[in-house]
């Protein structure tokens, strides 16, 4: 169960954010921000603490903040993002981070490894780790390492289709994932109860399970039905404006 989230307010330099879809056009600001809020709201009816981070200008992603940390019960791993324009947006996070973890149970990822957190699936005390554009073999190797410091373990996971692991996968705890694309055969989720996305509603994959509930993108009516036929109470959140960045669900919060 998680007790805390962190987010922080996207800032008007998102307009010039990362994309892989600029025929969707530019975000609106101030729909991204009603979203933003609409999401907060959410996630606090799933029974969280919500600390809300300032915006900062010089970084256009920075609303993502999945992406500068991992956070367990046992530590926190500072990242090493990968893309070049989000490098020094994980120093910004440590300050707040220092506020629920002591500092011997922070670690980092040093160059040349990347490592970015949205390629980061917890399952339980394993976490699968995406091989992108974002996250390279020397930043999951410093991650498994600082794993086993701690008792718990990690594995590299092959991946050609999509940007971050969680793009295309989601874990709903009770051994049930989301899966969609190239992680529907994927040897590495060959034990789970898969949860199929249709191609056409790939971008629900980014779904996330907060405390029993399930969050999940609105518009994608094939995908709620079937995390509701599972047995799981959703919460439908608009994040239209974040989609044109690449974004999603996950990738708004730390949940820990």
């Amino acid at each position: 169960m998680f007790k805390n989230v962190i987010v922080r307010k996207p800032s008007k330099s998102m307009a010039d954010g990362i994309t892989s879809a600029p025929e969707l056009g530019k975000p609106d600001y101030d729909l991204a921000l009603k979203q933003h809020e609409n999401y907060i709201n959410a996630l606090k009816s799933c029974g969280v603490e919500v600390t809300r981070l300032d915006l900062d200008e010089r970084y256009p992603d920075s609303c993502f903040v999945e992406d500068v940390a991992v956070l367990n019960k046992k530590c926190a791993i500072i990242t090493n993002p990968g893309a070049e324009s989000r490098k020094g947006e994980e120093k910004e996070i440590i300050n707040v981070i220092e506020k629920f973890y002591d500092k011997d149970k922070i670690e980092f990822i040093k160059a040349p490894g990347t490592l970015e957190g949205g390629d980061v699936m917890m399952v339980g005390d394993h976490f699968y780790v995406g091989l992108s554009d974002r996250t390279n073999q020397e930043g999951i190797d410093q991650f498994i390492a600082i794993l086993k410091k701690y008792g718990l373990t990690g594995s590299a996971v092959e991946m050609k289709e999509f940007l971050h692991l969680k793009t295309g996968v989601a874990y709903l705890e009770n051994n049930n994932m989301l899966v969609s694309g190239e992680f529907i055969e994927h040897p590495d989720f060959k034990d789970f109860n898969k949860i199929l996305i249709d191609e056409n509603e790939q971008y629900a994959a980014n779904s996330i399970w907060v405390n029993d509930k399930v969050l999940v993108p609105k518009g994608y009516e094939k995908t709620k039905k079937a995390i509701e036929d599972a047995g799981y109470d959703v919460i439908t959140v608009d994040t239209s404006e974040y989609r044109k960045l690449d974004g999603g669900l996950s990738c708004l919060s730390l949940r820990f």
